[in-house]
């Protein structure tokens, strides 16, 4: 009896490590980032969560492929990582914090033990740089002697920007992001020790976190910049996208505004409707092209080359709309001729006045402002709209009996920069793999239950020139030059040819001084 027991024991022992054995070969890989179930924002006028898609980045080869994979009953998105199958991304959700005034910046910890520090994201540069020493518009600083896992690299470094500059020298820690990943990993830190108008007043960032490529990461493009790092080690798709949600809000010098930094992909619950892409021009700053600007639905008629002298990109550390000045004085007079606002003091316009109303927002005064993107398809064009609520910027604090407004577009002299100011408008998909910038309708760019942002298109770009980047070939400069030099290349064979059936005639030409030979200014004429 009891060997039949224990038969039948050692039996079932057998058939269930079978089925848990194949029950496991079907189970999916774990999750490659922290799992945390948490309701979807819902919009105020809908009940429900709106349809969700996301697309996503190489290797998929087609957008179907980075569509929302699975939404779970409690509302738990589930974005599509192209290399490791499902991944959340909602712990990264309102992981920043700031305005467009003073930044947009994300905690992290770093060094063992951790300490604790706020970074400032930004788009437009490359290091990843933190105080090294105290200051006195910064709140902490990292200590490298109280870190056991910091190691110099004894590279000294100068980095210049629009404004400010800082000197230090790199090393390299471990850092791990609370609100992004559990785990740590090991990056390049340049340390500062003196800074000249970097680190400014009522600013709550003790570092800096450039996301653009290597090419300009100091003190040369050898170094591995953050993100890099943060792709090889983790193995996320190289793409990030980023939410700021300050659209409309005053500038109250709290920063507690709050915003997303999605580093692997796309989070579908942060944007609506469709993600319209832009090609990725040049990869050191984020280069795009620009083919026009409207002011009002006004074309300004400018050469679309205007728009991109130097360059035109996207920086999300830079707070303002920049222009080049031709196009700066083309918008100031077409805005100043389209808002209800019959004079209006240069001084807000050239920033360095407010204007203030008594208790009146002064939004419906101003028209909307267009930019337009060549697509993916070179083809096409598509356009992103920003409302007056998003350039027209409030400014808390200055008197309590009126409510006063910045302008928030200013002159440059080296580039055209679209800033956290436009920024704010939009989901914006820094989509490295593909060489692709896409654009869409942030969920949280409203301003009283009203969306402050908007995108249109296609539109056909036959009116356009083929390159609206000064300096860059176009098809129709290079058929001439080909043509041109076979042109010369039978010249040159016509004159060989000529001269070897009349040496005699040459010979004796030459010697006339009223006439040119082969070998002075024939040639040069021709090419005349």
């Amino acid at each position: 009896m009891c060997a039949l027991e224990e038969t039948q024991v050692l039996l079932f022992f057998q058939l269930f490590f079978r089925w848990t054995t194949q029950a496991l070969a079907q189970t999916p890989a774990p999750f490659t980032l922290p799992l945390k179930v948490s309701p979807i924002k819902l919009n105020r006028a809908s009940p429900h969560p709106p349809p969700l898609t996301a697309s996503l980045a190489a290797p998929l080869g087609n957008e179907s492929g980075g569509r929302l994979q699975y939404v779970s009953e409690e509302g738990l998105a589930l974005a599509m990582d192209p290399m490791k199958g499902l991944v959340n991304f909602l712990p990264m959700i309102d992981n920043l914090q700031g305005d467009s005034g003073r930044g947009y910046y994300l905690e992290m910890l770093i060094g063992t033990p951790p300490q604790k520090l706020q970074i400032l994201i930004d788009t437009g540069s490359s290091n990843f740089a933190v105080a090294g020493v105290p200051h006195s518009h910064t709140t902490s600083y990292f200590d490298t002697e109280k870190s056991s896992t910091y190691r110099s690299k004894n590279l000294n470094i100068n980095v210049k920007y629009t404004q400010g500059s800082w000197t230090g020298s790199v090393g390299e820690d471990v850092v791990t992001i609370p609100k992004g990943f559990n785990s740590t990993f090991l990056v390049n830190i340049a340390i500062i020790f003196e800074s000249e108008d970097f680190f400014l007043p009522e600013t709550k960032w003790n570092g800096i976190l450039g996301l653009a490529y290597s090419m300009l990461a100091k003190p040369s493009s050898s170094l591995e910049t953050f993100f890099d790092s943060l792709v090889k080690q983790t193995k996320i798709s190289n793409i990030f996208s980023i939410q700021m949600c300050g659209a409309g809000l005053p500038r109250d010098r709290t920063g507690t505004n709050g915003g997303s930094l999605v580093m692997g992909g796309i989070e579908p619950s942060l944007y609506k409707g469709d993600i319209w892409y832009t090609t990725i021009k040049k990869e050191w700053y984020y280069q795009i092209e620009i083919l026009k600007l409207e002011i009002g639905g006004q074309n300004l008629n400018l050469d679309c080359r205007e728009y991109n002298i130097e360059k035109a990109i996207v920086d999300s550390g830079t707070t303002l709309l920049h222009l080049p000045p031709k196009v700066f004085n083309a918008v100031i007079e077409a805005v100043s001729h389209t808002s209800l606002i019959s004079e209006f003091s240069e001084g807000f316009w050239t920033g360095s006045q407010l204007a203030c109303w008594n208790y009146e927002t002064p939004w419906s005064y101003f028209p909307n402002i267009s930019i337009y993107l060549r697509d993916e398809n070179s083809s096409k064009s598509f356009c992103i709209t920003i409302l007056p609520q998003l350039y027209i910027l409030p400014i808390l604090g200055i008197d309590s009996n009126y409510e006063c407004y910045r302008f928030g577009i200013s002159s440059s002299t080296n580039a055209l920069v679209i800033g956290a100011t436009v920024m704010e408008g939009f989901y914006v998909v820094f989509d490295r793999a593909q060489k692709r910038i896409g654009f869409a309708l942030s969920s949280c760019a409203e301003v009283d239950g009203i969306p402050v942002s908007e995108i249109s298109g296609p539109f056909s770009t036959d009116d356009i020139t083929s390159s609206c980047i000064p300096g860059s070939p176009s098809k129709e400069p290079v058929l001439w030059i080909v043509s041109y030099v076979l042109m010369s290349l039978c010249g040159i064979i016509f004159l060989i040819l000529m001269s070897l059936m009349f040496p005699f005639c040459s010979l004796h030409c030459s010697r006339d001084p009223s006439l040119v030979n082969d070998e002075s200014c024939l040639v040069q004429h021709r090419w005349k």
